[in-house]
């Protein structure tokens, strides 16, 4: 199936009358991409699809003021990453932990998820990256799982270019660590 562009999707979703059949072309573009995003982020596959439902509201909501000014997937990647923050971040003050637990509590859900399939070093990347600070853990995974550059994280996220590479460079080397130390 040929992949439809945003420019289209957007052009469709500005008539009332396509408006459903856009925004079936963006779900149908995005959802996946989406998923596995959050999915990575908070572990939990019914807290993510969760997540991807309300993400996908606010798209939906929102979609109509949409400016040009950036590319539709990594505002999209923004309206997931704040959902993903708010949830953190609740579940945080919920638990009365630190982020760091929150970390924690992610791999041990990890370690026990029937919808993981990874083999063993998949896993051990996964609870390492659950190791990371909450921001630069999104920084490694959009920039290694989800193939993202500079400045689209950029975009997403609102932090210079320098600063991201150099928070995913300290990342890198953090998960090399973990790895190296646990055997």
């Amino acid at each position: 199936m040929k992949q439809v562009e945003d420019s289209e999707i957007l052009q469709k979703f500005g008539v009332e009358r396509t408006r459903n059949e856009a925004f079936n072309l963006l779900l149908q573009k995005y959802q996946q991409k989406i998923y596995w995003h959050i999915r990575r982020l908070v572990i939990d596959h019914d807290d993510a699809d969760d997540l991807v439902q309300e993400s996908f509201v606010k798209v939906w909501k929102n979609l109509g003021n949409f400016r040009s000014d950036s590319q539709l997937y990594t505002w999209i990647y923004r309206i997931a990453t704040n959902e993903c923050i708010t949830f953190l971040n609740k579940k945080k003050l919920k638990n009365n932990v630190s982020l760091d637990d929150v970390g924690n509590e992610l791999a041990e859900s990890l370690a026990s998820s029937t919808y993981f399939d990874g083999d063993k070093i998949q896993r051990k990347l996964q609870e390492a990256v659950l190791k990371l600070p909450e921001k630069q853990r999104i920084i490694f995974n959009m920039k290694y799982f989800d193939d993202m550059k500079y400045d689209e994280i950029s975009e997403v996220l609102g932090t210079s270019v320098g600063a991201l590479k150099a928070s995913f460079h300290i990342a890198v080397k953090k998960i090399e660590s973990i790895l190296l130390n646990e055997d």
